[in-house]
């Protein structure tokens, strides 16, 4: 027979909570991430479009 623990409600639901404030985190971090990756691909291709110009 496999041995499983038993974990009480309490510390399972402690542990939910746990997980999604990390998730939120995580998806409030790509949020905060977002303009920047954005700003970044657009002078990007800016730079790529007048190379192409100029050359």
């Amino acid at each position: 027979m496999a041995w499983t623990e038993q974990r009480s409600d309490a510390d399972r639901s402690r542990r939910r909570l746990q997980l999604l404030a990390e998730l939120a985190g995580a998806k409030a971090q790509r949020e905060r991430e977002r303009p920047l990756r954005h700003r970044a691909d657009r002078l990007r291709e800016l730079i790529d479009t007048r190379r192409r110009l100029a050359g």
